[in-house]
Formats: structure tokens, C-alpha cells, sequence
């Protein structure tokens, strides 16, 4: 098997060396170890060091966004022709030694992907901000709700992936890539498996370039799992919300009916009769949208199946040419 580890890298030049210095040079079934780094506009010398550290570099000479970066990484994995990629951030949070303990369940055929988890063992949670701690627990608390799956970190930056997963990948955030990589594989049924693993919980030099913004990270997380979830679950959203807006109507037009049955008259809550026929009309109205979303759901799913199949035949057939990144 030919193992890819891809360091995402925007101006980490104090650390870059030392974190691919201590990726394993030797893994039991692993034939060729590869380290990619995707310099993401670094104004720093974080390509001269990550080339002296026998790294392959790809530069972009402006900074286009972590997300951009890990989907062209994957593209590079599956043009190659790797069988496994790691991900893993170049700030030394996650200690490359590591790796062996991730690919671990793919290389058994246990798991499609592989997250390195910092909250599933208690003895393991790194000492981080509460502010931190806190948002990433209920944000991989939303996933585990949508997803129908109990998961403790979704936030982690240190991933192993199989080939298989790579082709199922249809990713769209520029911005990053933790949290829609997670959804995307769960709503296409590949199992993930999270291996409790001691992390630093804070950077040794500089402030993270994701997360230095907790509110602008807040909104891009938020903003990117209800979009995932409204591309592959749009009946339950809509259907929900509906519904329960259709509900609150009944009440309040029983309300009204039991007043006129009662009294014969509505007088003085005539407002409250059109605020029901006004819920009333809006929850239709919304799962009327969610069983269209759920018509255009199908046939994205059926697309998907097509543009995997695409994939395969691009990147698995030697009769095609393939780009060199």
C-alpha cells in the first residue's frame, strides 16, 4: 500500500520541518510513505523548509483557503494513485508518530476514514480555552443529531482517509474541510471510526489561521453543516419546521372554533385567527419545498453515483491522462 500525508501550510515556517521530519519512514504494509505540502500563499519560508525536510510542494501564490487546499490534495492522492492520505495540520499540534494508530482500522478494512478524536477518552482532552472546548462539543453534537452517529471531535485536523473514501468526496467549502468531509462520507453510508489520540491544545507559534476568529469560525462551521445537511436530509429540515409551524396553526385555529362554538363570537381575537391561517399556510407551504428538495435530493444522489463511477474510470484506468496535480 502507498500511504500520501498532506500538511496544509500557510506560514508555518517555525514548525513545518520538525512536524515532517517525524512522519514514520517505515509502516508495517506500507511500501511508500509520501509527504505533500500545499504551501497556501505563505509569505514566510514555509516551502524552502518544507522542501529541505523532503516534502513535495505545491505553491499557490495567494491564500486561497484550507478547503481549496485539502480538495486539491485529494485530487493529487487519487492521480497518483495512493491507497491511503493522512491529513495533518503543520502548526505541531498532532504528533506525526501517530499515523501507524490511524491508518490502523483502514488498513483492516474497519473504517473508510479515520479521525483523531481529543475528547473521546477523558484522560486525553487537551487544556484549551472553555470557550473552545465548549463550541467544539456541541458542534460535533449537531453532527452526531444530523448524522445518526455519536461523534466526540469533528473539528480535529488530523484524518486518515481510504481511497475509496477520497472518491466519494464532493466537497465545496473554501473555507475548510473538517466538518463537510464527516457529513458528506456519513450521508453516503462509509463507516468512520475516531481513535483517542493526546494532542496539544494550543499552538506553540502564532494563532490558528482557522480559528484565531471564533465568531467567523462559528458562522463558516454553521453555515457549512445546515448547507450539507439541506443538500442531503432536506425533508426533515423543511418537514420539521412545517410541520411545527402547522401544528402552532391547529392550536390556534381550534382556539377559534372552540370560542365561535362556545360564545359565537371571535371577537376580540380575530388577529389570532389569521395568525393560525397564516401558520397554517406558511407550514404547507414549507413542506411543500421539502418534498421538492427531496425530488432534487434523488436526483443529486444519482449524480453522485454517476461522477463516482467518473472518478474511477479517471483516475483507476491507465488509458486516461491524468493532471500532474
Amino acid at each position: 500500500m502507498r500511504l500520501l500525508v498532506f500538511l496544509p501550510a500557510y506560514n508555518e515556517a517555525p514548525t513545518i520541518e520538525a512536524v515532517i521530519s517525524k512522519i514514520p519512514k517505515a509502516i508495517e504494509r506500507i511500501t511508500t510513505i509520501d509527504a505533500l505540502v500545499i504551501n497556501d500563499g505563505s509569505t514566510d519560508d514555509t516551502a524552502t523548509r518544507a522542501q529541505a525536510a523532503g516534502a513535495t510542494v505545491l505553491t499557490h501564490t495567494d491564500n486561497r483557503g484550507l478547503g481549496l487546499s485539502f480538495q486539491e490534495a485529494v485530487r493529487y492522492a487519487l492521480s497518483h494513485r495512493y491507497d491511503m492520505f493522512v491529513n495533518i495540520d503543520a502548526d505541531g499540534q498532532f504528533n506525526p508518530e501517530d499515523i501507524p494508530r490511524l491508518i490502523e482500522p483502514i488498513i483492516h478494512g474497519r473504517a473508510a476514514m479515520v479521525t483523531a478524536s481529543r475528547f473521546k477518552d477523558a484522560r486525553l482532552v487537551p487544556q484549551m480555552p472553555a470557550i473552545k472546548r465548549w463550541g467544539n462539543r456541541r458542534v460535533a453534537h449537531l453532527v452526531s443529531m444530523i448524522t445518526g452517529h455519536q461523534y466526540y471531535d469533528v473539528s480535529c485536523g488530523f484524518r486518515a482517509f481510504s481511497r475509496e473514501a477520497l472518491l466519494r468526496l464532493n466537497l465545496f467549502s473554501r473555507y475548510t474541510y473538517t466538518h463537510e468531509t464527516i457529513l458528506n462520507l456519513a450521508f453516503n453510508g462509509l463507516r468512520i471510526e475516531e481513535v483517542p489520540t493526546r494532542v496539544r491544545g494550543e499552538r506553540e507559534h502564532g494563532e490558528s489561521k482557522v480559528a484565531s476568529n471564533l465568531w467567523k469560525f462559528a458562522y463558516h462551521i454553521m453555515n457549512t453543516v445546515f448547507r450539507t445537511m439541506l443538500d442531503y436530509r432536506p425533508l426533515r429540515f423543511f418537514g420539521w419546521i412545517g410541520a411545527t409551524l402547522f401544528g402552532l396553526g391547529l392550536l390556534l385555529d381550534a382556539f377559534i372554533g372552540i370560542r365561535l362554538l362556545v360564545v359565537g363570537a371571535v371577537t376580540p381575537f380575530k388577529t389570532i385567527g389569521f395568525v393560525g391561517l397564516a401558520l397554517n399556510i406558511f407550514g404547507l407551504l414549507l413542506l411543500v419545498v421539502g418534498l421538492l428538495a427531496d425530488m432534487i435530493n434523488r436526483i443529486r444522489r444519482t449524480q453522485e453515483r454517476a461522477l463516482y463511477l467518473q472518478k474511477c474510470t479517471y483516475y483507476l484506468h491507465d488509458d486516461v491522462d491524468k493532471p500532474i496535480r
